[in-house]
């Protein structure tokens, strides 16, 4: 049964309405909105609501480009109903002819979609009902026989002993004789004269019971007797002792020693010392702060945007002179100018193929290049083009707006107005850097604490890597450059009670920001991802940021789904549960135009790209700027 369905414009004017339970718990229509709707996920088939005070609902949906209509249908998880994809589609066609822009009611559509929907409860359950079973054929088997496994059409019950007794059948035909079992393979290292016995013993041992074989005993016997294998095993032992023998020995590794007491150990010490007196204590220059980081550096970027038109129509001037697939591409992108009929699949498909073969080719994942392109078909297929317009450059619009939407931030990416709000409230605002081990968690958070100091705020950092070996001395560096004081307990302890006594002891100092490094973990370490999980649910971070780098593609994907669902697995608390909150996306100035990692990250976790790093130096450190990832994307 239905709960809810709606119809509304793409505008977010709702039209008409219908709820068969009264209120819906929680704002399932909203969420279906802002979490696929906005996110260019509408091709997928359902979107599942978890209900806060309990339950889960099941959201499906249809789409009228060419009136810019929604159609939603809700109703519990727990119940599977079939026809929810076909009423949409008829109460889809129903609704078009009654629409009039301008008119916000549609009171008499309540029973029409009344009958649409008791049609299609009917048809739903005459497909449940069980297929009434057909009646035998003339001469065929009845219901009650059986197929026997040589072949043989046996009855069950009386009629089988009466076919026994009368040695016939009831319809008076002959038996057909049983199919003979297929011969057995002999296993391996059996000779063909056991073969033929053992075939032999099976012969004898009939109805008058078991023969044994004297002949194929005595040679059991012999072969497993004191001349037998014993004799064997003496013979080969024999053997590799000459090998042995024979072969030149080899001078092996001598192990070294490592007692130091003894001559041997003080010999080795001596080779083993290298410097000339005692090295004197390496000191870390203070760095300036001076240089701004470039995040606070305004970037000029210009876009050449009659370069790129004037290569496209030198594409499309050039294209027809060549035969073959390309000029026919050209022509069916290049050449259509409509406006009045409706895009249809075929239309679009040609140029969403080379817009998905771009994006590949700039290192986005595959599944979300197929999810995003089959998104924009799904949101272009039924629209009316204006005139002399190019089906291409329409798609090409309709896929850089969708990338910009899910490059934007949903959420606030402002973090010196989130540490000045919690400065308010008296406590140190907390950062934590996860991700997999080399992406450069340690060196970025070096980098965060130069652009927090140059804006005047007191920055600690705790060094919660207790796994990685110098890990403790890699922070100690940083922050004898930094200036910046470091909450350390050494190695093998607790990353999360060490991060818990970081953060007393800054609210302590009046410390405005705990930066925590964690230790570098694979998505499937379980002990690590299951420490990971405690840290952050028992110190409840304001922050907690993925650091990847920008070089992965389909593995960017798999990070991430797999942290934020490792994190919301081990959550001993539901409600309390805490994912990723942003990305940090490391070795940037090394991909050229291969940006494709920011779509598939952001598009699979949901989070934004919080700070971009670009460099070596501290300096190196800048926001995302999503208009000139989408321009390399698609350019």
């Amino acid at each position: 049964m239905l709960d809810y369905v709606c119809i509304f414009t793409k505008g977010g004017t709702l039209l008409w309405a219908l709820s068969f339970v009264g209120a819906l718990k929680g704002d399932p229509v909203n969420a279906l909105i802002r979490a696929c709707l906005l996110e260019e996920r509408a091709a997928q088939s359902a979107y599942e609501y978890i209900i806060p005070s309990g339950g889960a609902y099941t959201l499906k949906w249809t789409l009228n480009n060419g009136l810019g209509l929604v159609f939603v249908a809700v109703y519990q998880k727990a119940l599977k109903l079939l026809y929810v994809d076909e009423l949409l589609e008829r109460v889809n066609k129903a609704f078009a002819p009654r629409f009039r822009p301008g008119v916000f009611e549609y009171p008499e559509f309540d029973a029409a979609f009344q009958r649409l929907l008791k049609d299609c409860e009917e048809k739903a359950e005459a497909a449940k009902r069980p297929s009434q079973q057909l009646a035998p054929a003339p001469g065929a088997p009845s219901g009650t026989q059986r197929r026997a496994p040589g072949g043989q059409t046996a009855s069950s019950g009386s009629e089988e002993e009466e076919g026994d007794s009368d040695g016939s059948s009831g319809s008076g035909a002959a038996p057909v004789p049983a199919a003979p079992a297929p011969a057995a393979v002999p296993a391996a290292g059996v000779s063909s004269a056991e073969e033929h016995s053992s075939g032999d013993d099976g012969a004898g041992s009939g109805e008058g019971g078991f023969v044994p074989n004297l002949e194929r005993l005595k040679k059991l016997g012999k072969r497993a007797g004191p001349g037998g294998k014993v004799s064997r095993h003496a013979a080969d032992r024999a053997e590799d002792g000459q090998k042995k023998k024979a072969a030149p020995t080899k001078k092996g590794k001598q192990a070294r020693v490592w007692d130091t007491t003894s001559a041997a150990g003080g010999k080795e010490d001596a080779a083993l010392d290298f410097t000339d007196g005692a090295p004197p204590e390496a000191a870390a220059a203070a760095v300036s702060l001076n240089q701004k980081s470039l995040i606070d550096v305004e970037e000029e970027i210009s876009y050449d945007d009659t370069e790129e038109e004037q290569e496209e129509e030198a594409a499309a001037g050039a294209a027809p002179k060549k035969g073959g697939l390309l000029s026919s591409f050209v022509r069916s992108i290049g050449v259509s100018v409509t406006g009045t009929q409706s895009l249809s699949r075929a239309d679009i498909e040609p140029a969403l193929a080379v817009l998905k073969k771009k994006l590949m080719e700039r290192n986005v994942a595959e599944e979300i290049a197929n999810r995003v392109i089959e998104s924009v078909a799904t949101s272009l297929e039924g629209q009316k083009l204006a005139s002399f317009t190019r089906v291409s450059t329409a798609v090409q619009q309709a896929v850089e707006e969708a990338l910009t939407r899910i490059l934007t931030p949903k959420r606030s990416i402002d973090v010196l107005r989130e540490v000045k709000a919690a400065q308010a409230k008296g406590r140190p605002y907390t950062i934590v850097f996860v991700g997999v081990n080399g992406v450069g968690k340690s060196t970025n958070l070096a980098k965060v604490a130069y652009w927090l100091l140059q804006n005047g705020i007191k920055v600690m950092i705790a060094a919660c890597d207790t796994f990685r070996s110098g890990a403790v001395e890699q922070l100690k560096t940083h922050c004898a450059r930094l200036q910046v004081p470091l909450y350390e307990r050494g190695y093998e302890k607790d990353p999360a009670k060490v991060a818990f006594e970081a953060a007393k002891a800054a609210q302590r100092s009046g410390i405005d920001v705990l930066l925590v490094d964690t230790a570098g973990r694979m998505q499937d370490n379980e002990p690590l991802m299951r420490a990971l999980s405690n840290l952050i649910n028992l110190n409840q971070p304001d922050l907690v940021l993925f650091v990847g780098e920008a070089l992965v593609g389909n593995d960017a994907v798999d990070q991430l789904t797999k942290f934020n669902q490792r994190l919301a697995d081990l959550c001993p608390d539901p409600t309390q549960r805490h994912l990723i909150d942003g990305i940090v996306l490391t070795k940037f100035d090394t991909i050229d135009d291969k940006v494709g990692a920011a779509l598939s990250m952001v598009y699979t976790s949901g989070a934004p790209i919080m700070f971009v790093g670009c460099g070596q130096t501290y300096v190196d450190l800048k926001k995302l700027h999503v208009k000139s990832v989408v321009k390399s994307l698609l350019k």
